[in-house]
């Protein structure tokens, strides 16, 4: 289920494109010395910073040529259980989710994990 009020896929695909072409130009690299260090084609590169669909195995290769591997783990930081639910638990991790998650219907933001 999509909300009207969260970016489109393309938006983001967009976003993300235009940040690794300005990563890659911090790093004053060309698209094809990119694609070479990342292992890649210069058809990929292209493709990713213009915000098209590719591999994700692809962009990360790109990240890591660029040095920005490690902030993938802000993107999903692992999830860390709270105080009480460890009791409640007795330090079980769950194997199945219940589906009394947290509500679809609430939307999302970019930075929202940050409040």
């Amino acid at each position: 289920m999509a909300h009207l009020d969260l970016p489109t896929d393309d938006a983001v695909l967009a976003e993300l494109g235009a940040r690794l072409s300005s990563a890659r130009l911090s790093h004053d690299l060309t698209q094809a010395q990119l694609a070479r260090e990342a292992g890649v084609s210069k058809r990929t590169v292209e493709r990713l910073e213009a915000g098209e669909s590719a591999q994700l195995t692809s962009f990360i290769r790109v990240l890591r040529a660029l040095r920005l591997l490690d902030r993938f783990q802000e993107l999903l930081p692992p999830e860390r259980p709270a105080p009480m639910d460890l009791l409640r638990r007795e330090g079980r991790t769950p194997r199945r989710a219940s589906g009394r998650g947290a509500s679809p219907d609430r939307p999302w933001t970019w930075g929202e994990e940050d409040a």
